[in-house]
């Protein structure tokens, strides 16, 4: 328990004062941010930083207690808080506020010391906490997690998900405090879209607290009584008012996101008995550079043992591989400093998931359909410590989960993201379940690689690959069982001799008149077919897209005959990769032609659905024949 004089609460509401004003100078000299929503949490957060374990001199203390802020657009009053409890510059923070070169972004941002997350898109703050909050149970850590909300964000159907997982794994180590202002952009919270914010935390076992959110000394009671339940987690419910401390701003939802005018200015700083001294620090923002600020990425160091490679020999899924490498990565590393841990989203006998939930119950954590929270979940985790797996089906990981991948990246998380069922390999499901995107969505997200494995043998070495390295990778494949990939030999082509090299092309066949390059499940339909050309077709597995390699596509591709098959929409998709890639390395081919999916495909077996799509051996040779005439 802490232990809060008369003479600290004091002090507390002078720098509240003080904050107030710093919120107003620097949305004023960058016109522009959230002054509103800042004002009306800025007791909040003055409580939070004060009360948690977290050491200005020593931000990043691996012990030290977690604060996320979920709805980051009140960046001006978390900034404002870390400066005058010395985290950060306050002189730095209304200068810089929003500008290129300044880290104090317009949201908040991890890496700025007493920033854990970076938000911004209201409802994913919850989720990032629950993540940190396992990663302390998982880590046998006591460290608490605290999340800032707002009310409005409540209505989000992944607060629900995060809420539920919470009371699930017991994590009577997380805290959320609620802005209550009932004031959004549209109006009053309660009419835009009415939630009974207090019923819906008990209803999913929270316990409830409720304060005055601008009377410091009762938000630090209600912290001191939410720590110390060791049975449950507890939420804080604190009424707030909209633009706090300016009369003319209080409850004007005008204010969330508009600085103040000059005169405004005088005005407002006039009431809370504080100096006009703007012009400073707009001639201090004038001597900021035109170049963007370094970035704020934190890692930390990956420490796991690999365990011995597995080599098949028969048919075999990639999925199935998957689970047996992750089994073997976790069972090696039970006692690592950087656990393993697999999350999944009821589909653990599909993704194969089920090796680690019954050989290794302790490190498998099941979050049910809810698959947003669960890949927001598992970032968080995977930017705490511990290394995430994260398996689902290839339009549930990939496609419902965009936003949070995206989030994730900007986080610069640590997640292994494992999408089976990708592409028309799912056969029978039908175009709500072919995955067609599994390329062209990762590119977007800005920081994910993306590796598509040609047979479980690349499988089993691509897994435990990334377990070893720090970033986001998703690793793409099919539902079917596959045959081992052979050289021309007759050999494993990935066998016990095979090192996985991130962005290395593998030459599976060399001819000297047509190249395909191909990916992942098509890959032993290309073998397939070009072994019936010998000598004439090359295959080119290309299971890193993102990273081509430029001497071998320049000695396989200029000036030849090129052919991509791919298991994916044809629009943005290993093809279209390539052909931006020849254009800027002046790798031309003779001809250049993609075969890919150019439609939602129907149902069917996934043999089927090849050949009607020419991604059949048969179809494929047929279209080798063509060209090599």
């Amino acid at each position: 328990m802490k232990i809060f004089n008369r003479e600290r609460i004091r002090q507390l509401k002078e720098i509240a004062r003080l904050c107030r004003g710093d919120i107003l100078k620097m949305t004023y000299v960058a016109n522009s941010g959230h002054p509103g929503g800042s004002m009306s949490s800025l007791e909040i957060f003055l409580s939070l930083f004060s009360f948690a374990n977290i050491d200005p001199k020593n931000p990043f203390d691996p012990l030290r207690d977690r604060i996320v802020v979920s709805h980051g657009h009140t960046s001006p009053g978390v900034y404002s808080v870390l400066g005058r409890l010395g985290f950060v510059s306050t002189d730095e923070v209304i200068a810089g506020f929003r500008h290129h070169a300044s880290i104090f972004e317009g949201h908040v941002t991890r890496g700025i010391p007493g920033v854990e997350w970076t938000t911004g898109n209201l409802g994913q703050g919850l989720s990032a906490g629950v993540g940190f909050a396992l990663a302390a149970k998982i880590k046998e850590q006591n460290y608490h997690v605290f999340v800032a909300m707002s009310d409005a964000e409540q209505a989000k159907g992944q607060v629900a998900e995060a809420r539920r997982v919470a009371k699930k794994y017991g994590l009577s180590n997380i805290t959320v405090v609620i802005d209550y202002n009932d004031a959004q952009i549209s109006g009053r919270a309660q009419d835009i879209m009415p939630v009974n914010i207090k019923a819906n935390y008990e209803a999913d076992g929270w316990r409830v607290l409720e304060v005055d959110g601008h009377d410091i000394e009762q938000l630090l009671n209600a912290l001191n009584e939410a720590v110390q339940d060791k049975l449950n987690p507890v939420v804080i419910i604190a009424h707030t008012v909209m633009g706090k401390g300016v009369s003319f701003m209080e409850n004007d939802v005008s204010y969330h996101g508009k600085a103040l005018t000059k005169e405004q200015l005088e005005k407002a700083l006039s009431e809370l008995g504080i100096e006009n001294d703007v012009e400073k620090y707009i001639k201090m923002r004038q001597q900021l550079g035109n170049e963007k600020h370094k970035p704020l990425h934190v890692e930390y160091p990956i420490k796991v043992t690999v365990p011995q490679n597995r080599t098949y020999t028969d048919k075999m899924d990639n999925r199935g591989a998957f689970g047996k490498a992750l089994l073997d990565l976790v069972k090696a590393n039970k006692d690592s400093e950087t656990p393993i841990v697999a999350i999944d989203c009821d589909l653990a006998t599909s993704v194969k998931l089920d090796e680690v939930q019954k050989h290794a119950p302790e490190m498998f954590f099941e979050l049910g359909v809810q698959e947003h929270n669960a890949a927001a979940v598992a970032g968080a985790l995977s930017a705490d410590g511990v290394i995430t797996f994260f398996a689902d089906f290839g339009v549930f990981g990939v496609s419902e989960t965009y936003n949070q991948h995206r989030l994730n990246a900007i986080n610069h998380t640590n997640l292994k993201v494992v999408v089976t069922h990708c592409g028309l390999n799912v056969g029978e499901d039908g175009k709500t379940h072919h995955g067609l995107d599994y390329i062209s969505a990762p590119a977007n997200w800005l920081g994910y690689k993306v590796i598509v494995p040609a047979d479980p043998n690349q499988t089993d070495r691509v897994i435990k690959y990334i377990a070893g390295v720090y970033g986001n990778y998703l690793i793409a494949m099919g539902r079917a069982k596959m045959a081992p990939i052979l050289d021309e030999n007759g050999k494993i082509f990935f066998g016990d001799d095979y090192r996985f090299i991130y962005g290395k092309i593998d030459i599976l066949r060399k001819g000297d008149r047509v190249t395909v390059i191909t990916c992942g499940s098509i890959v032993e339909n290309a073998v397939k077919a070009a072994d019936q050309f010998k000598g004439k077709v090359s295959v080119l597995n290309v299971s890193c897209p993102f990273d081509l390699d430029e001497s071998a596509l320049r000695e396989y591709a200029h000036n030849r005959k090129v052919l991509v098959f791919e298991d994916h929409a044809a629009p943005l998709g290993l093809a279209a990769l390539l052909a931006k890639f020849f254009l800027q390395k002046g790798i031309i081919p003779s001809q250049f032609e993609q075969i890919a999916v150019d439609e939602h495909a129907v149902s069917g077996p996934y043999e089927a659905l090849y050949d009607i799509y020419g991604l059949s051996a048969s179809k494929i040779a047929e279209k080798l024949g063509q060209m090599i005439e």
